[in-house]
């Protein structure tokens, strides 16, 4: 019986053989071609994967997804950091769902313009959440440094990239402009290190800085990448917080947040223009409230933009036909896109001569040309000016200020000037007190003075311990947290 199974078996195996070979495997190089693949008339023999469970989830990168957010995932390209500090700013993010969610709303007018833009470049598209960490996504936002706009620049590095500052506008604060500026110095700090969480710190603390924090690192024979340099709070806390956003953006899902979808489109065109035009018309004419436009065109400070700001127009992408059917109908009935006119202080008037020559107040004066109650005024000064029959609306003039009133960096803003009239109390203290020591004399007098120099100095150690203020480089335009009685250490290159 067990002979007879064996020769069934031995049946079945060669009939097997005979309708189906199998196919050998070539144990030659993956270069050098097997004998059987040198034959022309052999047939390729497919390979087949066993287990096909783990494939990796299919990404189409040739049509752009209809979600800008989902296009911004697929650019994301930047190794990941993981310490303490992203699971703290992630934290902190996440238990402030509503201000969260104000800031992605907020991005929504500029977000596809600076994703093309760092496709263009191919960069990575977390950048596009670097304005989040620097101004909460608010145009109007100014630092006590004079950093201005999305990106935070001060105006000597705004220069160096060839945005215009002067009476009439602020290209800081110009979308367009401002984000080309910040994204060709994002290259080059970029090019500099040839990492891109070094580059981040360089914008935040100046390349200069890094640079000598890489070479104290090498002199000892530690590590130079990002996590192991010496840098102040804020900068050591700042790639943290691009992370954190990052992982937000990657899957709120995982951390029960709604992330609004934004339609892959443009949010706004632009409008070349000819000759002045005033902001009110310009909005009239787009059919959009005076905010909107300059959420749109921050970068004017007067009512009327000249035409030698050569700044274009920005217009939501829904409103360009109807802005060229208003204009050319306006321009049809032979209406004037400008009525201000210009007004130059002469040697012996004084605003309250020229308000009350156009028969407006002083305090409206200065509004209209952006001076503060301490601005000084000087024969030859441009003045803007209403013609006869110019009405300024409030919304206009208020628009500004709300926009920048509500950001965070505002808040900050409020809060490192606390800590700096606590400094200077500080500051006062410890003068006081080296001047009564120096009223001791004598031998008892010494004794005295050692016991008093070191109460003094033990109330001076336990303030700085509960006193620490954001101490912001003007070079830099950023700040770094330390103790109130401490120097900020100056560099010699920096963004800001």
């Amino acid at each position: 019986m067990r002979s007879l199974f064996v020769s069934c078996l031995a049946l079945l195996v060669l009939s097997g053989c005979q309708t189906a070979p199998i196919a050998s495997i070539s144990h030659y190089p993956a270069d050098i071609p097997s004998k059987s693949a040198q034959q022309p008339d052999a047939k390729p023999v497919a390979a087949k994967v066993p287990d096909d469970s783990y494939r990796i989830p299919f990404i189409d990168l040739t049509t752009q997804p209809d979600n800008l957010w989902q296009r911004v995932r697929n650019g994301f390209a930047m190794p990941d950091l993981d310490n303490p500090l992203v699971a703290e700013r992630q934290a902190w993010y996440l238990n402030r769902p509503d201000f969260l969610r104000t800031l992605f709303n907020r991005s929504r007018r500029y977000l596809h313009h600076i994703v093309t833009e760092l496709d263009k470049r191919g960069m990575p598209t977390e950048l596009a959440l670097l304005p989040l960490v620097e101004s909460a996504y608010n145009p109007q936002a100014r630092s006590p440094a004079s950093a201005e706009g999305l990106w935070q620049f001060i105006p000597s590095t705004g220069r160096n990239y060839n945005l215009e500052q002067n009476a009439w506008l602020d290209e800081r604060r110009d979308i367009i402009a401002s984000t080309n500026a910040a994204l060709d110095y994002l290259r080059y700090i970029y090019e500099m290190h040839g990492d891109w969480q070094l580059a981040l710190a360089s914008y935040n603390w100046g390349e200069g800085a890094v640079g000598r924090a890489i070479a104290k690192n090498k002199a000892l024979g530690l590590p130079t990448d990002y996590a192991r340099l010496n840098m102040p709070a804020e900068t050591r806390h700042y790639v943290p917080k691009l992370q954190a956003l990052k992982n937000i953006v990657a899957n709120p899902a995982l951390f029960n947040f709604k992330l609004d979808p934004i339609p892959n489109q443009p949010y706004f065109n632009v409008i070349e223009r000819k000759g002045d035009m005033d902001i009110e018309v310009a909005a009239r004419l787009a059919e959009i409230p005076i905010t909107e436009f300059l959420a749109l065109n921050p970068a004017y400070k007067r009512p009327v933009m000249p035409d030698s700001a050569k700044s274009p127009l920005v217009i939501p992408s829904d409103k360009v036909k109807r802005f060229i059917d208003n204009l050319a109908a306006h321009e049809a009935q032979d209406k004037p896109l400008a009525t201000w006119r210009t007004h130059t202080l002469g040697s012996n008037e004084s605003l309250a001569d020229v308000a009350g020559e156009y028969g407006i107040s002083t305090a409206y004066l200065k509004k209209i040309n952006g001076l503060g109650r301490r601005a000084k005024t000087y024969s030859g000064l441009g003045l803007l000016v209403p013609a006869k029959g110019v009405v300024v609306t409030d919304d206009m003039l208020a628009a500004a200020k709300e926009e920048e009133e509500e950001a965070l960096p505002a808040r900050e803003t409020r809060k490192s000037r606390r800590g700096a009239k606590e400094n200077k109390k500080g500051s006062n203290k410890k003068g006081r007190l080296a001047r009564q020591n120096k009223k001791f004399k004598g031998k008892s007098a010494g004794a005295n003075n050692i016991k008093t120099s070191k109460r003094g100095a033990k109330n001076i150690i336990a303030k700085e311990k509960r006193i620490t203020v954001r101490i912001r480089d003007a070079s830099s335009g950023k700040s770094s947290k330390k103790n109130a009685n401490k120097k900020p250490v100056k560099n010699s290159k920096k963004k800001r």
